[in-house]
């Protein structure tokens, strides 16, 4: 008999005793012939296409074997709508194991490895998640359920479940019962592995209850062969039961070694599913010659329609030209789909040995001899060993032809890591309100007008205040600002800066494409930029932004768990860099900004923000008094800013002139629409808030908010943006919390003068101190109850309430470790070099990260740290874990998290030496000065302290450092000459 091609029945194999009479009524409801297929056999005989398909995979941990279901799924001619997963081992996200074209849906186990359950819905479909039936029982089961939602015929019911081995069978039994008996007129499909062998349900008391319960839910089993066999027994214990077997067209086992258990599927064709449209991609032609004909074209254009006085006509024809030849010279054409490719290495005699695999494999599941099987395993070990090393050199070959261009190299490690970001895809329908929306032109309308009206409505329901005058704190500045003539070369160095994206603003055009043709436009684009400062007018074409939504968190179905990316014009964020160098400029001269501003500023940075604020409470601890925090959080912060108010503060601040003229100019009469694919949506006005996705937006803001800290001359803060904290701190926490509540009082009302929104639910605060343990009290703004925290995430730090930084060190853990699986992963495929730059990139930013702030705490907390560095230098090196580690590191010429953390606050040391921080941390180090000691001017005095949370901080442990330094390195001209020494 020819294994490789013939159909698999049941006599075939030793699974059944012929001389065994089979459960005559266990499958009689079932009018489906479940049969064994082999990967070909799939491909050619079982029709999947507008039917509704299920596939079932054991996967025995998905990170493991991820590659191998999607390799399978990917070179498989048949789509299926549903992949159903088992024993995915995950643990927390989702995000490395998503499949393009699917939404993910899943139940991990609780606080224990293994088990967990996943369900991928083709994206076609609509479909939502059923919370209360899906559940993790410790110990018992994992389930996950959907419901896909149809308007012709009924509902289907989809649940994943896994069943833990040796656990008790009546539970997870009853838990199914109790969530499907009050389900009718639909159709219902339980998958999944439930560890309960169905072969001989008379033998089995555990299993013929099972049986009979899901037979009094009126569900059936269609798979009726064994799904797990090895050489000593072979069970049924992957199943598909359902209500609807009449309705089924073909079910079976798919024959393929991804894991220890067979795939199982089943094809319903009483629901008819449209097929999935192909989206036609348009793409340019952005060859070399083509962009060469394009600059060419560019270079002899007459641009005399330009040279005119409105800005508006000048930049639309310029526009408009430019658009012409890019039409012209850099075509556009439809991208077709192309067919499923194998994998570059694989050779045809690499395939042919795949195909002999499958068929030793099929005829070890026939035979189950101990000799099939040792004939199946040594040949797959084999297989899979060149299959490793043709894959190894394939990528080390494709590295070496690409290693002097970096982008191309990050798209070879990150193929290989499976680190390629999944297309984000909107839903085919929307939930608002009490209706549905599934028309696209409808969908994208609804974004549009959801995302434009957020400021707008947040700023109705905010408190009107007639008593309080806008920017009553601020001195006005006499001085005024002057916009300086642009050069050509000033747009150059500009447009140099920026980083190579492929992302397009509402003209079609991205910042690649005018960095390749800027000399060609240089003339007219410098003109066009000084007449908009000589008149005061931004041009309107500019103000019309391109936004797509991208989902947060929550239900992907629901508008408000979108957030808008903005894409602007790419001439609009040149002509803003111009004038946001010349408002630095004077920004700076004048002094406006307040030094407990942090965001958005030269020399300042989020480890600056938490350095001062940790300076604060650590120093109030170190005298046995305490510290009160707090956290503010404001809605869409962004989104309310009143153009009317940040334009008065703007002429107070002497912004005047036409540099008023044209920031309002830039503020006023801006509009957007949203795109989805190819659909865009009408376009919307946008009446309020500082641009999205703009260069100048940030900067206005913290204009906006400056004088927020003349409000209370009793507390201090710390900004960054909108991300404020307000303390005090004293000997007497109750009589601190009087001074607080009275004293955000004025700021409530500062906030809801300028319109800003605070959310009383997030906010928050924590009482730093060594001896107070009042749990009960309470903290209001204006009324309302803040909550009280023992730890905050902020600027990206979670802060606990004793500085020990165990919870922030705990998370830093955790991202490291995902990264060292990767390397694990990876190791096989990538050069030492290519995995130090993985390591340098996905490790290293996460320990620089204000390093300086945490660092420095009790190495019991920061040891383990250092181990898991100490483990992804091993891989790196392909090192035993029993070698020494300090050789590894100078071999890499790489630091260790100590000298991280010693290195990161000297330079910081270095900067302060210079004056080169904010003026806020400058005056925490002073310079010794004795008339005795010559390098005395080089040395800085250690503040007195008590306890190790002051020494830990920088001021202390910093001045340490620095002081034990040379005088030679101390004096280094230059950071670059600093950091080398």
């Amino acid at each position: 008999m020819d294994i490789s091609t013939s159909t698999y029945e049941e006599l075939e194999y030793k699974i059944y005793d012929p001389g065994k009479e089979l459960e005559t009524n266990l499958y009689i409801h079932v009018n489906n012939k479940c049969e064994y297929f082999s990967e070909q056999e799939l491909s050619d005989s079982v029709l999947t296409e507008g039917t509704l398909s299920i596939i079932h995979f054991n996967s025995r941990s998905l990170y493991c074997n991820y590659s191998k279901i999607l390799d399978y799924l990917t070179q498989n001619k048949k789509h299926f709508q549903i992949i159903a997963i088992t024993e995915t081992w995950l643990k927390e996200g989702d995000e490395e194991v998503q499949i393009e074209g699917y939404e993910m849906y899943f139940m991990n186990r609780n606080n224990k490895r293994g088990g967990g359950v996943a369900l991928y819905v083709c994206h076609n479909l609509k479909s939502k998640v059923i919370h209360n039936m899906s559940t993790a029982i410790q110990d018992v089961m994992e389930m996950i359920t959907i419901e896909i939602i149809s308007e012709k015929t009924k509902n289907i019911i989809i649940s994943c479940i896994y069943r833990a081995p040796g656990s008790c069978v009546e539970p997870c039994t009853n838990t199914i019962t109790e969530m499907l008996s009050g389900i009718c007129n639909k159709d219902v499909f339980l998958c999944g592995d439930f560890n309960i062998d169905l072969e001989n349900v008379n033998n089995s008391k555990a299993a013929n209850d099972f049986i009979n319960s899901m037979h009094l839910l009126g569900l059936f089993p269609l798979i009726t062969k064994p799904t797990r066999i090895n050489a000593h027994s072979s069970t049924i214990i992957d199943n598909i039961f359902t209500n609807a077997s009449e309705g089924i067209e073909r079910s079976g086992i798919v024959m393929t070694d991804i894991s220890d258990h067979l795939p199982i599927f089943t094809v319903y064709k009483n629901h008819q599913i449209k097929n999935q449209q192909k989206m036609e991609k348009l793409i340019r032609d952005r060859s070399q010659n083509a962009i060469d004909a394009l600059k060419k074209e560019l270079e002899q254009q007459n641009w005399d329609e330009v040279y005119v006085d409105d800005v508006n006509l000048a930049y639309n024809s310029f526009i408009g030209i430019l658009c012409s030849q890019y039409d012209k010279n850099c075509k556009t054409k439809t991208l077709t789909e192309r067919g499923r490719m194998n994998k570059p290495w694989m050779t045809k005699g690499l395939l042919n040995a795949c195909k002999k695999k499958n068929t030793l494999y099929r005829c070890f599941l026939k035979l189950r001899t101990s000799e099939a099987e040792r004939k199946y395993k040594k040949y797959k070990n084999k297989l899979v060993s060149i299959i490793k090393r043709q894959k190894k050199e394939y990528y080390s070959k494709l590295l070496e032809d690409n290693k002097n261009n970096t982008r191309a190299t990050w798209g070879i490690i990150n193929n290989v890591i499976k680190r390629n970001k999944i297309a984000s895809t909107v839903p085919n329908y929307f939930e608002n309100g009490q209706s549905e929306i599934s028309d696209t032109s409808e969908i994208v309308n609804e974004f549009n007008n959801f995302f434009t009206n957020v400021g707008p409505d947040l700023a109705k329901n905010i408190p009107i205040r007639t008593n309080y005058s806008i920017g009553e704190n601020i001195k006005s500045n006499k001085n005024s600002i002057y916009l300086s003539p642009v050069t050509s070369d000033e747009i150059r160095n500009i447009i140099n800066k920026c980083t190579n994206k492929r992302s397009t603003d509402s003209d079609g055009l991205d910042i690649t494409l005018i960095k390749n043709i800027i000399e060609s436009i240089i003339h007219p684009l410098t003109y066009i930029c000084n007449l908009s400062f000589a008149t005061g007018t931004f041009p309107d074409r500019m103000k019309i932004a391109k936004v797509t939504p991208l989902h947060k968190c929550g239900d992907k179905h629901i508008f408000s768990n979108y957030r808008p990316i903005s894409l602007l014009s790419q001439f609009s964020k040149i002509l803003e860099k111009l004038y946001i160098a010349r408002l630095d400029r004077f920004l700076i001269k004048e002094e406006i900004l307040n030094d407990s501003q942090y965001g958005f500023r030269t020399n300042h940075s989020t480890s600056m923000a938490l350095m001062e604020l940790t300076e604060e409470i650590s120093e109030a601890i170190d005298k046995k008094t305490h510290l009160i925090s707090i956290f503010i959080d404001l809605k869409k912060a962004f989104d309310t800013v009143d153009h009317k108010i940040l334009i008065e503060k703007l002429s107070k601040y002497g912004v005047s002139g036409m540099a008023l003229k044209w920031i309002t100019s830039y503020l006023t009469e801006r509009q957007q629409y949203v795109q989805i694919n190819n659909t865009k949506s009408h376009i919307n006005n946008i009446t309020c808030g500082v641009p999205q996705g703009s260069v100048l937006g940030p900067k206005l803001f913290i204009i906006y908010i400056n004088d927020i800290v003349e409000v209370s001359n009793i507390l201090k803060c710390t900004l960054f943006a909108d991300d404020t904290t307000f303390y005090h701190s004293g000997d007497n926490v109750e009589q601190m919390i009087e001074v607080m509540q009275k004293e955000m009082k004025k700021i409530k009302l500062w906030f809801d003068v300028n319109k800003l929104s605070l959310n009383s639910e997030k906010s928050c605060f924590m009482i730093f101190s060594n001896t107070y343990s009042n749990d009960g009290i309470l903290l209001n703004i204006d009324e309302i109850n803040i909550k009280r925290v023992k730890e905050v995430k902020y600027l990206g730090v979670i802060i606990d309430e004793k500085m020990s930084w165990k919870q922030h060190i705990n998370s830093v853990k955790t991202k490291i470790s995902k990264t060292i699986a990767l390397l694990h992963r990876a190791k096989g495929l990538l050069d030492n070099k290519s995995l130090y730059l993985l390591y340098n990139s996905l490790i290293i930013p996460y320990l620089n990260y204000c390093i300086e702030i945490w660092g420095t705490t009790y190495k019991t907390y920061t040891n383990s740290i250092y181990i898991l560095q100490k483990k992804a230098i091993r891989i790196i090196t392909r090192s035993n874990y029993r070698d020494p580690s300090n050789p590894l590191f100078m071999e890499l010429k790489t630091l260790k998290f100590y000298d991280l953390v010693d290195y990161n606050i000297l330079k910081f040391m270095y900067n302060a030496n210079k004056r080169n921080v904010p003026a806020g941390l400058i005056k925490r180090f002073s310079k010794k000065h004795s008339k005795y000691d010559l390098k005395g001017h080089e040395v800085f005095n250690i503040p007195r302290y008590r306890l190790l949370v002051k020494e830990h901080c920088v001021s202390v442990y910093g001045v340490k450092l620095w002081n034990k330094l040379s005088t030679e390195i101390k004096n280094a001209k230059t950071i670059l000459t600093f950091k080398k020494r």
